[in-house]
């Protein structure tokens, strides 16, 4: 159903340095991108554009516009999303949304990698000492960062910066206007490898899902559409926030398959019941 065909990759941050390689080497799709594509349009980590829709919607736009400029008939695209990790509340995430629609097949598959990996933060600062502090732990030069103006109104913004002499220029240039200055990780992937590293893994679970096929119809993207929790405290038996069950389904044919205790437990550790522990 892939093998041979062509696929777009609707990025101009150098995604398909990532992607490109792992869907030829495990489907045998051919990839492919253009610079006439800009997938800013749909939002900047940076704030000059705001994103208006949520990631997963944000990565279906991206895929309808790269269908349009590319003529294309099956077309891939990323969103990422970063700050507070959804369980581990004070760590920073790096949350990627994969989705890839193939018209010809009428498939919508996706894939999501949620990582700690990763550099992201951002703080205000006043001195040279406070900019180069902060650069270097968010492993400045190997990942960029952003310069930002600290005043009301005000949108001058440095972007890519990853020569020393470079940001302690573009320091003292907005300093020199602004009372203090913004210093953000840039987080496009050209210039973050961590973040590239966690769009391979998202990529990697693309992979899987497509080569996961329907054992009705055969159709590929046969994978967990739902997460039941429930899992039974070992000591008391009620239920806890665990998980007890996947289910599988099939976005053609409808096809529900279940597996039970997917974590190989049968019963949860009652130090995570809220019954034995509230």
């Amino acid at each position: 159903m892939f093998e041979g065909r062509d696929l777009f990759i609707s990025t101009n941050h150098g995604k398909e340095k990532v992607i490109g390689p792992m869907m030829f080497e495990s489907l045998g799709i051919n990839c492919f991108t253009s610079p006439e594509i800009n997938t800013d349009l749909f939002g900047t980590f940076s704030g000059e554009i705001e994103r208006l829709d949520d990631p997963f919607t944000t990565a279906k736009n991206k895929c309808k516009k790269g269908m349009e400029l590319s003529g294309f008939d099956m077309v891939l695209a990323s969103e990422g999303s970063f700050g507070p990790h959804p369980t581990l509340l004070f760590v920073p995430a790096d949350d990627e949304i994969l989705v890839l629609i193939d018209n010809k097949n009428d498939l919508l598959i996706s894939a999501r990698e949620i990582s700690t990996d990763t550099n992201f933060g951002a703080k205000e600062i006043y001195t040279e000492e406070e900019l180069l502090d902060f650069a270097l732990k968010h492993l400045f030069p190997s990942h960029a960062m952003i310069l930002k103006s600290n005043g009301s109104g005000s949108n001058d913004v440095i972007k890519g910066i990853t020569k020393k002499e470079d940001l302690i220029k573009g320091f003292s240039e907005l300093q020199s206007k602004y009372r203090s200055v913004l210093i953000e990780t840039d987080m496009r992937a050209m210039y973050n490898p961590s973040r590239m590293k966690v769009i391979g893994a998202a990529c990697k679970k693309l992979i899987d899902k497509i080569k996961s096929c329907c054992p009705t119809c055969n159709l590929p993207g046969f994978s967990v559409s739902e997460v039941v929790q429930g899992l039974p405290c070992e000591l008391c038996g009620a239920p806890t926030h665990s998980t007890l069950k996947y289910i599988y389904r099939c976005q053609k044919c409808n096809y529900n398959q279940i597996e039970m205790y997917p974590n190989t437990r049968q019963y949860e550790d009652p130090m995570f019941c809220n019954v034995c522990n509230p």
